[in-house]
């Protein structure tokens, strides 16, 4: 057997669909805009993004179909540790820069914080916690979330889970059984949104299951999409499909919070990848497409220790609407800046080097 070639053919990256990258962009956008929003208007209500955290179940669902039309063919073959090796080389390099990101926020924060009420040991638990995805809710400056010092990685958390569930039995079932774990899914997305009153859960440890139904959902519906071949051709374009997502994070916040969310999940998002997968993208387009993929998960690892200065700068200083919106705008600005910084200069390369050297270890 010529092992260069069958190492070559296991590893070759498949075309990628470039107007569901450029919506993992928006998305992207949509859930750090939401972060701001969410500390200057904690009355949802009067938040404008007031479901931008959806984003996050976009983010799952646009994952199981994208994780089956790159590995359903191939997993067999490349093998499951092969298969946890690459979504780790892939993966983990900007678990480990957020978490640092984080740690810094926290000990450096110039608005605010009290690092000092922790002991030395307790932090270092806590960020080898993090960027181990051990969940660990024990600081209370970083709101008791599952990974105090990279909010975001609660979701990362879910995606290895899937990913894991995934290589061990999803890629393996037929259809019809894909259908009915979907279906019973479904179920326990409307009961956490029916208990909880919405989505928003996962994050915390006393929310820490309702992120098991988040992925759940989402993960086989995208899977059930791309092995359905449910992709509708359609002409609405990067743009078209773009605004239609953006719709689904500007929903008001309301009492009907319990229905609308779980619509949104149940149907909506699998609609939109659905429209994604099949739109025409028009050349001039392309570019803004890649780098909006590219971006999309960097800018997502790497934002939220801003977001904690920001949050203390908030409470400290009240600037006024103009002034926030401003610093908002700004902030977005310099986040896409850093994310992009950190992917050039960290993840692309760190990423590189760990392909290759498993391509040698392969090879000998």
């Amino acid at each position: 057997m010529d092992t260069d070639k069958t190492t070559a053919t296991i590893l070759e990256t498949k075309p990628h669909f470039q107007i569901l990258d450029g919506l993992r962009g928006v998305a992207a956008l949509a859930i750090v805009t939401f972060h701001f929003m969410e500390w200057a208007y904690t009355d949802f209500s009067k938040n404008f993004m007031a479901h931008g955290f959806l984003a996050v179940d976009f983010f799952f669902c646009l994952s199981g179909f994208v994780i089956g039309y790159a590995y359903d063919d191939r997993i067999a073959r490349m093998g499951i540790l092969d298969f946890f090796k690459s979504r780790i080389i892939r993966l983990h390099p900007l678990v480990v820069a957020g978490s640092v990101l984080g740690l810094l926020a926290f000990l450096f924060d110039p608005f605010g914080g009290h690092p000092e009420l922790y002991s030395t040991g307790k932090i270092i638990l806590t960020f080898f916690c993090s960027i181990l995805l051990i969940p660990l809710p024990v600081i209370a400056d970083r709101g008791f979330n599952l990974f105090s010092f990279n909010a975001p990685s609660w979701s990362l958390f879910w995606e290895y889970a899937a990913n894991i569930v995934y290589a061990f039995v999803l890629y393996k079932i037929s259809r019809g059984y894909l259908l009915l774990l979907t279906i019973l899914s479904a179920v326990a997305i409307c009961w956490v949104g029916y208990r909880s009153g919405n989505l928003l859960g996962g994050w915390s440890g006393p929310t820490f299951w309702d992120g098991s139904a988040r992925i759940s959902y989402s993960f086989l519906a995208g899977l059930l999409i791309y092995r359905s071949n449910w992709i509708i051709k359609n002409k609405l374009g990067f743009i078209g499909i773009a605004i239609l997502l953006f719709l689904a994070f500007i929903v008001p916040f309301s009492k009907w919070n319990w229905l609308s969310e779980p619509l949104i999940v149940l149907f909506y998002f699998p609609l939109l990848i659905a429209l994604g997968a099949g739109a025409m993208l028009t050349p001039g387009l392309k570019k803004v497409c890649i780098f909006s993929g590219k971006i999309s998960y960097p800018l997502y690892m790497t934002h939220y220790a801003v977001l904690w200065m920001f949050g203390n700068y908030y409470a400290s200083h009240k600037p006024d609407t103009v002034q926030l919106t401003f610093i908002i705008i700004a902030g977005l600005i310099l986040l896409v800046g850093v994310a992009y910084l950190v992917m050039v200069v960290y993840d692309i390369p760190v990423r590189k080097y760990l392909s290759q050297k498993w391509n040698q270890r392969r090879t000998v």
